[in-house]
């Protein structure tokens, strides 16, 4: 059970390898009463050793780190059975293909683009600790309309007319 539900901050780990980044996403973070950031790595491995070490609720995790990559370390926090109840929101400048998909398969419950304004990122940070999946509108797009054009390619080519009888 995690100190949320026991009536405590929910609890943010925060993972970006720029200091002056990851100090405004802690001076916005912390001026919620029921957010609390509990630590700060500026690699994927400190992430994920500080995630083993600390057990946050959620991780606020940058795709692009040196010494371990953000969608590894996500894949590393979310496939570790002793960090099952924590969730990975990924913040990120890019919104490429690769690293939306790659976040994906790694376990990320969501991605955000470091244009959102503060109180969209404190919205999500909430709602990822509450089991939702939340994505940044532009990257919701292109997953619907990834998944729309699957389905399609995977229809049958030669449907019979329907007939009006």
């Amino acid at each position: 059970m995690t100190e949320q539900s026991q009536g405590g901050p929910v609890r943010v780990l925060l993972a970006d390898d720029e200091p002056l980044l990851r100090q405004s996403l802690r001076i916005i973070i912390d001026s919620q009463p029921d957010l609390d950031v509990v630590a700060e790595a500026a690699t994927g491995r400190d992430a994920v050793a500080r995630a083993r070490a600390l057990a946050p609720d959620v991780v606020l995790m940058d795709i692009r780190m040196p010494d371990g990559d953000g969608i590894h370390a996500t894949r590393d926090i979310t496939g570790d059975p002793g960090l099952a109840g924590v969730r990975v929101l990924v913040l990120s400048m890019y919104e490429l293909d690769e690293y939306v998909y790659g976040a994906l398969r790694a376990g990320a419950s969501g991605f955000l683009l470091k244009d959102a304004r503060p109180e969209d990122l404190l919205d999500a940070i909430r709602r990822v600790h509450g089991g939702e999946a939340l994505f940044a509108p532009a990257i919701l797009t292109k997953l619907v309309e990834h998944y729309v054009s699957r389905l399609l390619a995977a229809l049958p080519r030669n449907l019979p007319e329907l007939s009006t009888c």
